[in-house]
């Protein structure tokens, strides 16, 4: 007996703006479209060194400060997951799917699911993460998290809403995450140093 998965169509709900993004991009010069893409696919990569660079000013000012800089990754990696589980949830299909164009980048086999995008909650909760670390750093991730939202619809991988939700997820998740550190910073000082992690906190 053949199980049949039902996956959402979330063509319905921006659909055209999709595509006129899509046709866009093949209109566009190539230079550009090699930027975009090689953004969108590399680009996270950023957001993990601004949060090294965050972790090693922050330890400058002090252990609470340089914890809320390790927490960083933590909390990219909660928003990762709940951005999993709610791909696993809804079931939308990718758009060049549903929609049958042709995108800039390889349409992912049935079941990736596209809803909400994954570089968009993780790029999101990065940024917000690292608000807390330090404003000016904070303040190009967040410039970056938009980008690559942009990018991928441009190289098209989802949907206009389905960056905007993972931007929501991953900010969402970052802000849950650390409010809670700023609330238990003094306990988790406390038990990084118990477990001769202290070297992590404080300059040498």
């Amino acid at each position: 007996m053949t199980t049949v998965i039902l996956a959402f169509d979330g063509s319905s709900v921006d659909g055209s703006a999709y595509t006129d993004v899509v046709r866009l991009a093949w209109h566009s010069p190539g230079w550009l479209d090699d930027t975009v893409s090689a953004w969108s696919t590399y680009g996270l990569a950023v957001f993990a060194v601004l949060a090294a660079v965050g972790w090693w000013r922050a330890r400058h000012e002090g252990a609470a400060a340089a914890v809320s800089a390790l927490v960083v990754p933590v909390v990219v990696v909660a928003a990762y997951g709940v951005d999993a589980l709610l791909k696993l949830a809804v079931r939308e299909d990718r758009p060049c799917q549903s929609l049958h164009v042709r995108t800039l980048e390889a349409c992912p086999a049935p079941g990736d699911w596209s809803f909400p995008s994954n570089h968009a909650a993780i790029a999101a909760a990065a940024a917000v993460a690292l608000l807390f670390v330090s404003r000016r750093l904070g303040s190009v991730a967040v410039v970056a998290a938009l980008a690559m939202g942009v990018s991928r619809v441009w190289v098209g991988a989802h949907y206009p809403h389905d960056v905007l939700a993972g931007l929501v997820v991953g900010a969402l998740v970052a802000l849950a995450a650390t409010r809670a550190t700023r609330r238990w910073s003094a306990v988790l000082v406390r038990w990084l140093a118990a477990r001769r992690l202290g070297a992590l906190l404080l300059t040498p």
